[in-house]
């Protein structure tokens, strides 16, 4: 893959992973997957969790703007990930090339299922019901459009939910908000503009965290690694950006149906190319 090739490749990682605040691990790594065999699971993650990264601070910028991040939430959860992120990047050396490759393929593919089977109930902005069980955190946000949220959480699910997807990101390069969006909208009941918002803040913190981790291990010492960064980062600053201005014009369901397509198609081509 050359240069002007990377550029493209973060740029569309950037676009559609602040769109559904995922951060576009979830795209990357089938594509370093399929163009670079050669590199291992760490490696590949390791790039990823780069540029992950990079496109969740960028992400955040944008949607910090648009008044849709929930800040309260938002900095307990990411808490609880570093715990898990750290463990997840010292554990992914000893998976297998093949093993790595049929755990992705099966994990988008079973993503892809969930959110399909899920996409009905997400309701996005007023009108969202919100729980009333006891010891749930009930929270009002307004955006800079002035749409009112009104939604309940229950706190300690959701930090369990972070505990692990902490752990699973860096161990998947996935970034985590292929996950943690899904489990916020379907089982902590967020508006889904709220949790692509607050999931790209809390996948900030958490890369940040792997990278720094994958930086004192020495992943990321050889020299064409961290080009390869660069190149994926220098598209993906204005994919971000483009994302999250999309993201205030593209129906909350639209955006879960495309992204459930996009997974099963990249988890079906994972699995065909290592059986």
């Amino acid at each position: 893959m050359d240069i002007f090739l990377l550029v493209i490749a973060g740029f569309i990682v950037g676009t559609f992973g602040t769109l559904i605040g995922a951060g576009g691990g979830f795209i990357l790594v089938p594509l370093l997957i399929l163009a670079y065999p050669q590199l291992d699971p760490e490696t590949t993650t390791a790039i990823s969790m780069a540029v992950v990264a990079v496109n969740a601070i960028s992400g955040s910028l944008a949607y910090a703007r648009s008044g849709r991040i929930d800040y309260k939430a938002g900095v307990v959860f990411a808490l609880f990930t570093i715990p898990g992120s750290i463990l997840g990047v010292l554990t992914v050396q000893y998976i297998p090339q093949k093993w790595f490759n049929l755990i992705f393929g099966f994990l988008l593919i079973g993503l892809s299922v969930y959110l399909f089977y899920k996409n009905r109930n997400a309701v996005a902005g007023q009108g969202h019901l919100v729980p009333t069980a006891k010891g749930l955190k009930h929270h009002s946000l307004t955006d800079k459009n002035g749409t009112v949220y009104h939604y309940a959480y229950n706190q300690r699910h959701g930090i369990i939910i972070s505990i692990l997807v902490g752990y699973l990101s860096p161990l998947l390069g996935i970034g985590g908000g292929i996950i943690h969006v899904p489990a916020m909208v379907n089982w902590l009941q967020f508006p889904v503009y709220i949790a692509t918002a607050t999931s790209h803040f809390i996948l900030a913190v958490m890369a940040t965290v792997s990278v720094i981790v994958h930086t004192i291990n020495g992943t990321y010492g050889e020299p064409g690694i961290l080009k390869m960064i660069v190149f994926l980062s220098l598209g993906v600053i204005p994919g971000a950006q483009l994302g999250a201005y999309l993201s205030h014009r593209i129906k909350s369901h639209v955006i879960i149906k495309v992204l459930a397509s996009c997974l099963v198609l990249v988890g079906l081509r994972i699995l065909l190319k290592s059986i």
